[in-house]
């Protein structure tokens, strides 16, 4: 329910701007959390980088080397039976980069604050699991992406693009 408290570590890279507040990061969070239901408490660390930096992880972690917009690294799932029943679940780290994200947002005719947004949404929903890899996996979760895009408040410049992204990065 909505009196779970969950915990962020944010951390923002030294000359790197976040286009939204760290409280709206969190909000933002909560509001995935508890709207896909989950129950128990959760920690989830957020660093927000210069493209070099996220460059560097998406070298280590999937061995691109290339910046991209945002990586998500899971760690536990809420729903996992060896989590005792009030333990924390570390649900895993976001890794986002805004200097990335506002030239997408470009292509994409969104607001930077609203392709943000979308990102964080995008990552926390693969922290709990959700995945884009197979056709019918990547529209069941743009539909959440959309839902819950829909519940945020924004710029209002997210709603006609989403559903069309992802197909078309699958289709490539």
């Amino acid at each position: 329910g909505s009196n779970v408290v969950n915990e962020y570590d944010i951390v923002i890279e030294e000359g790197v701007e976040s286009p939204i507040s760290v409280e709206e990061i969190e909000a933002d969070c909560n509001l995935v959390l508890s709207e896909e239901g989950v129950e128990r408490p959760c920690t989830v660390s957020i660093s927000i980088v210069s493209d070099a930096e996220i460059q560097q992880v998406n070298f280590e972690w999937r061995g691109k080397n290339a910046p991209t917009d945002v990586i998500s690294l899971e760690v536990e799932r809420p729903n996992d039976p060896d989590l005792a029943p009030s333990e924390m679940c570390e649900l895993g780290d976001i890794i986002l980069a805004p200097n990335f994200i506002a030239r997408q947002a470009k292509e994409y005719g969104t607001t930077e604050a609203d392709e943000f947004r979308l990102m964080l949404v995008h990552a926390m929903l693969h922290l709990l699991g959700y995945d884009h890899i197979e056709d019918d996996e990547a529209e069941v979760m743009e539909a959440r992406e959309d839902a819950l895009v829909a519940l945020l408040s924004t710029d209002r410049t997210i709603e006609p693009v989403v559903l069309t992204r992802h197909r078309e990065g699958i289709d490539e």
